[in-house]
């Protein structure tokens, strides 16, 4: 099927290029998120997950399918769509998400940045004992793309990886599937939230997934802040049943001044950053490409967003 598609992108300009670089057969044109339209119709819309104020308008040029540019759904106004299909960059900030998540599990065994030192320690040369990641068990609630990237560096540090999952899909391999959520807590070494944000994981990480918690157990959060109960983590902070936790993502976000996340002794927290490499959005804008490439040969697409689960 070689007929010439219009696009309408609703990006940074310099990944707009690269998409019409990568289609030239294809006539790509930018918008804006608000304001005043072109006078053109198109079957493919191109925008960010919060998408913007006139996506109704747009929607009504006779789009048929429209990707969002992220993985994550969440802030995405389902209501706005009719019959359009929606598909989303699933997995494609699989790689700096799943390093960061090394980095952290590795900081938090390692005991950095306190380990370093700028005078003689009073407790003597070489007597502060660390941790490793060998034989400490990695257990991910959510097993997607991002998941699957942790689990393959985790198990190259010698780590026992389980996880959790909603669907009935296989797990990938060395993976254990926990029976249940409680189960996948009791034996967390380090525990990590890579799920979706939804009405069913809502606080997920409640008080009693804190009560069935491995205790010293380390929680690292790069999903969505809603997946935990706020509350809940810091009375297992101060309790101290959770040593640490190494957030990313937070509810609110962002955090106001003065919120307790930011001084307690046990968090480490960062802006939403773990998405964070040298060309992070290239994998993003090339799903979309093979994802057009699919859609123009009548294939099905990746990553398409079932708006019923909301992911």
């Amino acid at each position: 099927m070689n007929r010439r598609l219009t696009i309408l992108v609703q990006i940074r300009d310099a990944l707009a290029r690269r998409v019409a670089d990568a289609l030239p057969e294809h006539t790509v044109l930018t918008i804006p998120t608000s304001g005043e339209l072109p006078a053109t119709d198109a079957e493919v819309l191109l925008t960010l997950p919060w998408a913007g104020p006139n996506l109704g308008e747009v929607l009504a040029r006779g789009v048929r399918w429209v990707h969002v540019l992220g993985t994550g759904v969440d802030a995405f106004p389902f209501h706005e769509l009719g019959d359009q299909l929606l598909t989303c960059s699933r997995g494609g900030s699989a790689i700096p998400i799943a390093e960061w998540v090394l980095a952290v599990m590795l900081a938090f065994e390692k005991r950095l940045p306190d380990a370093w030192i700028t005078q003689p320690p009073p407790e003597g040369w070489s007597r502060t004992h660390l941790g490793g990641l060998y034989g400490k068990t990695l257990a991910l609630v959510g097993i997607g793309g991002i998941g699957t990237a942790v689990a393959e560096r985790a198990r190259a540090f010698g780590m026992i990886v389980r996880a959790h999952r909603r669907s009935a899909s296989p797990a990938p391999p060395g993976v254990e599937l926990a029976s249940s959520l409680l189960d996948l807590a009791a034996s967390a070494d380090h525990l990590v939230l890579a799920a979706p944000a939804t009405g069913a994981t809502h606080h997920l990480l409640d008080r009693s997934v804190f009560a069935a918690i491995k205790p010293n157990a380390h929680v690292v959060n790069i999903a969505r802040g809603s997946l935990i109960d706020g509350e809940a983590l810091r009375d297992a902070l101060d309790s101290g049943r959770v040593a640490m936790a190494s957030l990313d993502a937070v509810d609110p976000e962002p955090l106001p001044a003065g919120h307790w996340m930011y001084s307690h002794p046990r968090v480490r927290l960062s802006p939403h950053v773990s998405w964070s490499m040298p060309g992070a959005a290239d994998p993003l804008v090339d799903r979309f490409i093979e994802n057009l490439r699919r859609w123009r040969a009548g294939a099905p697409l990746d990553g398409v967003v079932d708006r019923d689960a909301g992911y």
